[in-house]
C-alpha cells in the first residue's frame, strides 16, 4: 500500500468524536490480529492529569509529563503555573525579532520607507507567539494570553494598528491571569485598540460609536442587554484618547476633546463634568467588568475554550458566581473550571485550531529551533505561515469577535488535509530544514530491537500520551506495510527510509487533532 493510499484509509473513516468532528480511522476488520502490544517503560499520567494538561499546554511532551510528577499531579502542576504565572521570566525568550521592540514611530518608518512593511513585523508578532508557546516553561500564561488576545481582538493587521500590536499583546500578557477589570481598562483605551476601533480620533463634536458598541457587544454585557442610547453616551465617556496617526504616532488624552455632561449607560450614572474624562472612563469600564452579564459573558467564553463547545448553563453560571465573589480575578475561575465534572467530562472534546495544530505536530516531534537568519526560510520563520497555510495566523482573525473556539470551525475537509500535508512535512523533515534540529528515526527506538506493535504503544505513550489500541496498531500496520510481531531494529528499512510514514499515523490521528 502507497504512502497516499494508506493516509487516504485514514481520511475514509472520518467520524464524529464526542461532538467534535475529527479525522477518524475505520475500524478493525480482525481486531483479534492485531492485539497492541505494551511498552510500560516509557510512563504515562493517569487520564484525568493527560487532559488538564492537554488543556492548558500546547502539547502533553514526556518533559511536561515529567513537570506534571514532579509537581505532585496535574493538579499541583496547574496551581503552581497559576501562582508563578507572571512573573516577567518568560518574556525575553526567543527574543529574536528587533524590530518587536521598537517605538510605534520607528515601526512605521520601517513601513514608509519600505525597509520593512507592517504586516512582516505582524508576521515577526506572530512567530515570537508561536515560538514562546513551543517553548515557554509557562504553558498556562501563554494560554491564557491568547485566550484574552482573542476576546479582546486587535487583528495584527489591517489600517495602522500594527504600529502598537505588539505592545497591546504585552499589556494582555501581563493581566493574562490577573482581574479582568484591570485588563479591560489597558485594553480598551491602547492606542492598538483606539485605533482599529476607530477611538482615536473621536471627539466632542463627533464621538465615534465603533469602539462603544464593541465595548458593550463583544468585550462586556452581550447582545440584547443595551440600547442605542447606551452606545451613544459610552461613545461620549471614550472621547479625548489620541494617537497622532500624522505625527509620531504618540498617544496622549485631549482634554479639549472630551465630551462632558450627564451620561447613562445602563445602570452607571456620573455627572460627567471634568475636562478631564479618564477617571469616569475608569470607573466605568470598572462598571462593565462587575457587571453580571459581562461576568456571564466571560463565563461561557471560558467554557466554550476549554470544556466544550455547548457548555451547561449550571457551569457558566458557576463560574461567573466565582468571577464576581472574587472581584473579576481570574485565577479561582480557572481553579473552579477545572475542578467541576463537566471539566472531567469533556476530554477529547475540542479541536485543535490551525496554530494550535502547528504548535503540537513541532512540540511532539522533540524539535528545536534557533535563532532564525534573515530571510525567511528558517524554522522559526515559516512557522507562522505554516500556520497561515492550515487555516489562521496567530492573532490574524480580521474582526473583533474574535477567532471562533468551537470546534466546528476547524474541521473542514480542506483544513484535516491542510493539517495532513503540515504532518508530513515535518515527518519527513523535509520542511523547515534551516536553523532545526528533528530527531532523527533511530531515536525513535526505546529499545535496540523490538516489535513493530511494542514500538506502535511506546510511539502512542510518547505522542499521544496514551496506550495503543487495535485499530492504531492496524493503522500503523497498513502504513508501512508490516506485521504486528515485525522486529524493528535501527538498520530495518522502518527506520531507514519509512518512519514519516509510520509517524504521520499518529500525528493525522484524532487524539493529535483534539485536545
Amino acid at each position: 500500500m502507497s504512502m497516499v493510499a494508506s493516509r487516504r484509509a485514514l481520511v475514509a473513516g472520518a467520524g464524529v468524536v464526542a461532538g467534535a468532528t475529527a479525522v477518524g480511522i475505520a475500524p478493525a476488520a480482525h481486531a483479534a490480529d492485531y492485539s497492541p502490544g505494551s511498552w510500560p517503560a516509557t510512563p504515562l499520567l493517569a487520564e484525568h492529569d493527560r487532559h488538564l494538561l492537554s488543556r492548558f499546554s500546547y502539547a502533553v511532551t514526556p518533559q511536561l509529563a515529567q513537570q506534571a510528577v514532579a509537581a505532585g499531579g496535574a493538579r499541583a502542576w496547574f496551581d503552581n503555573q497559576l501562582a508563578t504565572a507572571y512573573d516577567g521570566s518568560a518574556d525575553n525568550l526567543v527574543d529574536w525579532w528587533p524590530h518587536l521592540h521598537l517605538s510605534p514611530n520607528a515601526v512605521w518608518q520601517l513601513q514608509t520607507s519600505g525597509t520593512r512593511f507592517g504586516y512582516r513585523v505582524m508576521y515577526d508578532y506572530g512567530r515570537r507567539l508561536l515560538v514562546r508557546r513551543l517553548v515557554s516553561p509557562r504553558p498556562v500564561l501563554e494560554v491564557m494570553t491568547e485566550f484574552w488576545e482573542n476576546y479582546l481582538n486587535v487583528p495584527v493587521n489591517g489600517d495602522s494598528q500594527f504600529t502598537w500590536r505588539a505592545r497591546y499583546g504585552d499589556v494582555v500578557r501581563t493581566h493574562a491571569l490577573g482581574r479582568f477589570d484591570k485588563l479591560l481598562q489597558d485594553a480598551i483605551v491602547h492606542p492598538a485598540m483606539l485605533i482599529y476601533l476607530d477611538g482615536a480620533n473621536s471627539t466632542a463634536d463627533h464621538p465615534s460609536e465603533n469602539l462603544a458598541r464593541e465595548l458593550l457587544e463583544l468585550h462586556t454585557v452581550g447582545v440584547g442587554a443595551f440600547k442605542e442610547r447606551d452606545v451613544k453616551a459610552a461613545a461620549r465617556i471614550l472621547t479625548g484618547y489620541r494617537v497622532e496617526d500624522r505625527g509620531d504616532w504618540s498617544a496622549s488624552y485631549d482634554r479639549k476633546a472630551h465630551a462632558t455632561g450627564k451620561v447613562r449607560v445602563l445602570g452607571f450614572k456620573d455627572a460627567n463634568k471634568k475636562r478631564d474624562g479618564r477617571r469616569v472612563t475608569g470607573r466605568f469600564l470598572r462598571y462593565l467588568a462587575h457587571h453580571p452579564k459581562t461576568a456571564r459573558r466571560i463565563a461561557r467564553r471560558l467554557a466554550v475554550t476549554f470544556v466544550s463547545d455547548e457548555p451547561s448553563a449550571a457551569l457558566v453560571d458557576h463560574l461567573a458566581g466565582i468571577y464576581l465573589a472574587n472581584h473579576t480575578a481570574i485565577r479561582p475561575v480557572l481553579q473552579a473550571m477545572v475542578a467541576h465534572p463537566e471539566f472531567a467530562a469533556s476530554a477529547g472534546r475540542k479541536v485543535r485550531d490551525p496554530s494550535q495544530d502547528v504548535v503540537a505536530s513541532f512540540a511532539v516531534l522533540g524539535t528545536a529551533m534557533t535563532r532564525p537568519g534573515q530571510d525567511d526560510t528558517s524554522a522559526a520563520s515559516l512557522i507562522v505561515h505554516m500556520a497561515e497555510t492550515v487555516g489562521l495566523a496567530p492573532m490574524a482573525w480580521p474582526l473583533p469577535d474574535g477567532s471562533p473556539q468551537v470546534s466546528s470551525a476547524w474541521t473542514s475537509p480542506a483544513r484535516m488535509m491542510a493539517s495532513f500535508d503540515l504532518h508530513w512535512k515535518l515527518a519527513t523533515r523535509s520542511q523547515p530544514s534551516r536553523n532545526i534540529t528533528y530527531r532523527q528515526p533511530s531515536d525513535w527506538l526505546p529499545a535496540p530491537s523490538i516489535a513493530l506493535r511494542d514500538l506502535v504503544d511506546h510511539l502512542s505513550r510518547t505522542l499521544h500520551h496514551r496506550p495503543s489500541t487495535a485499530t492504531l496498531l492496524q493503522a500503523c500496520c497498513e502504513a508501512v506495510e508490516l506485521a504486528p510481531g515485525e522486529t524493528i531494529t535501527a538498520s530495518h528499512p522502518l527506520v531507514t527510509t519509512q518512519m514519516a510514514r509510520l509517524l504521520v499515523v499518529f500525528l493525522d490521528h484524532p487524539h493529535h487533532l483534539t485536545r
